[in-house]
């Protein structure tokens, strides 16, 4: 696990009952729900593409992306558009999420590493669990929350 530095600030959102969280150094911006002009053929997670300033952003809902099912957009569900450092450069992508909550650090800046549950889950996207008050969260590793063929994808979409 990469080290979390004490004073990291996190922007925290909901997913389902679930409190996750992303760096805020990789926040671009945090978007209301909007139109997002579909894809054919794309896999179910990726939405479609959106217009941030003049620049066509890839949206993935996270809710599918975390194997859930999807859900209606209410008033508090939102895209948050980041920058994703991957090994070939960065990424720009937007993360439907069904709600967010704040930038804060994390309770007293512990971060651990993933708990061993004896059996296999999908734990490769997760850089720790965090507390923000009494509630668990969950901090991404977003260069792992993508696949590589979500990055192949998503960079053959930005390129056109």
């Amino acid at each position: 696990m990469e080290e979390i530095e004490a004073d990291t600030q996190f922007v925290t959102m909901g997913i389902d009952r679930e409190v996750f969280a992303i760096n805020v150094d990789a926040v671009r911006e945090i978007l209301d729900a909007r139109q997002i002009s579909r894809l054919p053929n794309a896999p179910a997670a990726l939405l479609g593409l959106i217009d941030v300033r003049g620049q066509a952003v890839p949206v993935m809902d996270l809710r599918v992306k975390l194997g859930l099912p999807p859900a209606a957009t209410t008033e508090h569900t939102r895209i948050v558009v980041l920058d994703i450092e991957l090994d070939k450069g960065s990424l720009l992508l937007g993360l439907l999420a069904d709600r967010v909550f704040e930038v804060t650090g994390l309770t007293d800046g512990t971060v651990t590493p993933p708990p061993e549950i004896g059996v296999r889950w999908r734990s490769q996207y997760i850089q720790g669990i965090g507390r923000r008050g009494q509630d668990f969260v969950i901090v991404f590793d977003l260069a792992h929350l993508l696949t590589a063929e979500d990055v192949a994808l998503l960079d053959g979409r930005s390129a056109a």
